[in-house]
């Protein structure tokens, strides 16, 4: 059964519609629902506000990272452990043939229902499960293997146990060990991107964005509770805080937005994958007609520049 959300609800009604005039076999009432239902949807998702956006992003039905796997890979084979505490179910790393390229994809898994949850611990990692990423990534260096990253979590579990074994530490290697790694690395927002569980897997060459995810340095819930000690302020937080791809494109923060379909990835998750597979195809393909050298370079200037500004006559 497709899970709707509050503002989808007469997209509902019309597919219910559509779905008794099949059963009827009434092909005049079904062109007819068939296209109010076009309508109704470009009505609907072209006039959505940041909340929705970020309800779309957290969208139960929506692909997560192991349906990108299935969708796109061949031949997959899966990396365990970080070779120095457990292995992480949060954090998926997957190396395998996408279209003939041989890749490592990385992916935190948020897990569906109530056993897989708890399995995937939600999709928020420990420091363990960037210790198997990295693990991975210098694998795939050594065997010169283009990274494809999948960031798709709340945020960093923020466990006791995950800060005794180094949580912040083992983000903070993430980040500067992959500035360096030298083949290209794609890093995709394919659902919630949240704080410093979602940087520790989005240093990349390129960095991009589902048109329904969200990048944040706190969750909205976190930010109307600490700024207005109102967590029913959410709305107007996730307003604020510049949450969505548009927001993040016109600073310079992603380099591109992938278009999914209009509907939603959770509505065709075969277009989303066929989507985010070309936008990784395309970019290895450019990154490889860059030297080693050129591409490092390109890298370092893209991460350097975020947060940059120029001060004004008038400054101080």
């Amino acid at each position: 059964m497709a899970t709707y959300l509050e503002f989808e609800k007469k997209i509902e009604q019309i597919q219910k519609d559509i779905d008794s005039a099949k059963a009827r076999d009434d092909k005049y009432a079904l062109e007819s629902f068939e296209e109010a239902l076009d309508k109704e949807v470009t009505k609907t998702f072209s006039a959505l506000s940041d909340y929705q956006k970020l309800q779309l992003a957290r969208h139960p039905d929506r692909p997560y990272a192991l349906d990108y796997i299935r969708l796109m890979m061949s031949d997959a084979y899966e990396i365990h452990g970080d070779r120095a505490f457990r292995d992480d179910p949060a954090i998926l790393c997957y190396i395998g043939y996408i279209d003939g390229q041989k890749t490592l994809l990385i992916g935190e898994q948020k897990g569906r229902g109530t056993k897989h949850k708890l399995k995937r611990n939600f999709g928020m990692p420990n420091p363990e499960g960037y210790r198997k990423a990295l693990r991975a990534v210098k694998l795939a260096e050594k065997f010169n293997i283009p990274v494809l990253m999948l960031i798709d979590t709340p945020g960093a579990y923020p466990g006791l146990g995950a800060e005794e074994r180094g949580q912040s530490e083992a983000i903070a290697k993430n980040l500067f060990e992959f500035t360096n790694v030298k083949v290209p690395m794609i890093s995709v927002v394919i659902g919630e991107g949240g704080s410093g569980g979602a940087l520790a897997i989005g240093v990349a060459d390129k960095l991009a964005m589902m048109r329904y995810s969200v990048f944040a340095v706190i969750s909205p819930e976190g930010c109307a509770a600490i700024l207005w000690n109102d967590p029913k302020k959410v709305e107007q937080a996730s307003s604020a805080l510049k949450i969505t791809p548009d927001d993040l494109l016109s600073h310079g923060l992603i380099d591109d937005i992938l278009d999914e379909p209009l509907i939603g990835a959770h509505r065709d998750k075969k277009l989303a994958a066929q989507i985010v597979k070309s936008y990784f195809l395309e970019k290895v393909a450019e990154l490889k007609e860059l030297s080693t050298e050129e591409m490092l370079e390109q890298r370092y200037e893209r991460l350097t520049s975020v947060g940059a500004f120029s001060e004004g006559e008038d400054s101080l």
